[in-house]
């Protein structure tokens, strides 16, 4: 993915400076391997490392035993580096999310549970000099592929913002006695926290880039924070990018690729938020790759409305909602990079198209931007996509 799937996880936590790369679990393919045996009492026949910033994932390929006839035969090892160890009431909440939405229809991984029955087990290990705690989670693999590899034309996007509305919705319906665990005071990837960013303003130095961020948080705090009273509150995903959904494809009758989602991942940044960030957020992302980004927004945002239509005055914020999700991403790459220069390279090639795009929104003014995509949003009503 072209911005953040590299720095986003440094700052997973709250709004600390400090870093969670140092809490990255280091489990051997054996260790993982008896850690499934062990907390899950399956046989793995085969296992690889995942990417993964600061926690730990395996594809995992169960064996087949005269005891475990039936059961997935490919899952997901989770394991939570030590910091979100210890949360892990939010944790659970994330995870019975995901089998929530799974029982409602949608594309998420099935949960293992532990042989204790649970949805995921604490694992002490100690090293000798030091006795270190991690959550572990066991998850079906998903089939399909991201839809980063592919070029996503307007139907796509109406589909990918129509998913985001639907998942929002259908967790209005979703109780558990930890809930409250979803309000992430200061989390710093939810949208209400732009303002936290002036801390890591530095790291972009004095340019033109940095000029377009304060204006953004200075808009946002005059704009963004008088409204939020106004707006629908509702759980976000919060991280609906383009390596976080799966498709698969296949042919229609005319020939061409009909694609379909077939995996929702990475619930980690889930917390409560408003309809009007989800929508922002995805709109966001789908502009990363896009050749023409300004469009994409219309076609996200008439799939959203279909089921949840916005109103007037959450409408009015979206254009900065979505620069400000811009801003989030980039400044904290710069940041990362400050951390890791051994990532400049790769996160400062991709940020370029970020800078680029919201140069362009910034340039044309939300005025314009604001026509081109509640213009494209009206012609689904008329039954004509632009």
């Amino acid at each position: 993915m072209m911005i953040l799937v590299t720095q986003k996880k440094i700052m997973s936590s709250g709004d600390g400076q400090q870093s969670q790369a140092l809490t990255k679990p280091s489990f051997s393919e054996v260790q993982a391997s008896a850690l499934v045996e062990s907390v899950f009492g399956l046989k793995v026949s085969k296992i690889q490392p995942l990417p993964s910033y600061d926690d730990q994932n395996f594809h995992v390929c169960i064996a087949r035993t005269k005891v475990t006839t039936d059961g997935p035969n490919e899952c997901v090892l989770k394991i939570s580096n030590t910091e979100s160890s210890k949360t892990p009431d939010l944790i659970e909440v994330q995870t019975h999310i995901i089998m929530f939405l799974r029982a409602a229809g949608f594309p998420t991984a099935s949960v293992c549970r532990t042989k204790g029955d649970n949805v995921s087990s604490l694992v002490t290990v100690d090293s000798g000099s030091e006795v270190k705690s991690y959550l572990v989670r066991l998850l079906t693999y998903l089939p399909g592929r991201p839809i980063a590899e592919i070029p996503i034309g307007p139907q796509l996007l109406y589909e990918i913002g129509r998913l985001a509305a639907k998942l929002d919705k259908t967790l209005e319906k979703f109780h558990h006695p930890k809930l409250s665990s979803l309000h992430r005071e200061n989390f710093i990837w939810n949208l209400k926290s732009v303002p936290l960013l002036e801390k890591y303003l530095y790291a972009l130095g004095q340019n033109r880039n940095r000029e377009i961020v304060e204006q953004v948080i200075q808009l946002f705090k005059d704009e963004v924070m008088t409204s939020l009273s106004h707006f629908r509150e509702c759980i976000n995903h919060g991280d609906l990018n383009d390596h976080n959904i799966l498709i698969v494809s296949s042919e229609s009758a005319f020939g061409d690729a009909v694609y379909q989602v077939s995996g929702i991942l990475d619930f980690d940044d889930m917390s409560y938020g408003y309809y009007v960030f989800e929508v922002a957020i995805t709109i966001m992302y789908m502009m990363i790759e896009s050749k023409t980004p300004i469009q994409v927004g219309g076609h996200v945002l008439a799939g959203f409305e279909s089921v949840v239509p916005l109103t007037p005055v959450e409408r009015g914020a979206l254009f900065l909602l979505v620069c400000s999700r811009f801003c989030q991403s980039l400044v904290l790459a710069a940041y990362s990079c400050q951390l890791y220069p051994e990532n400049e390279e790769y996160l400062m090639i991709t940020a370029k198209t970020g800078w680029k795009h919201l140069q362009q929104m910034f340039d044309m003014g939300r005025k314009a931007v604001e026509e081109i995509w509640f213009e494209t949003a009206k012609s689904y009503e008329s039954g004509i996509s632009m």
